[in-house]
């Protein structure tokens, strides 16, 4: 099931990088996320972009155990060419 338009432009961050990471993760790893997954996608698009952009790059998790295992899948998706 492809990622709803909504999505595709609450991921519109307006920091280039962020863009790509983001759309990058869409358009190669959502479909592959569970209810769950999807439903911390929706939760992480509401938190600022240093911390989502700190995760992805420096490898740390977030605090919850929800937010941790996507930051995980995201960074195997959007670090790979």
């Amino acid at each position: 099931m492809p990622a709803p338009s909504r999505l595709r432009w609450k991921c519109r961050r307006g920091m280039r990088e962020m863009d790509i990471l983001m759309g990058r993760f869409l358009d190669r790893g959502y479909d592959g996320l569970d209810e769950a997954g999807r439903a911390a996608f929706e939760r992480l698009l509401d938190l600022p972009d240093q911390d989502i952009l700190q995760w992805l790059w420096s490898g740390d998790d977030p605090a919850d155990p929800q937010l941790a295992d996507l930051m995980r899948q995201m960074r195997r998706v959007v670090h790979t060419p």
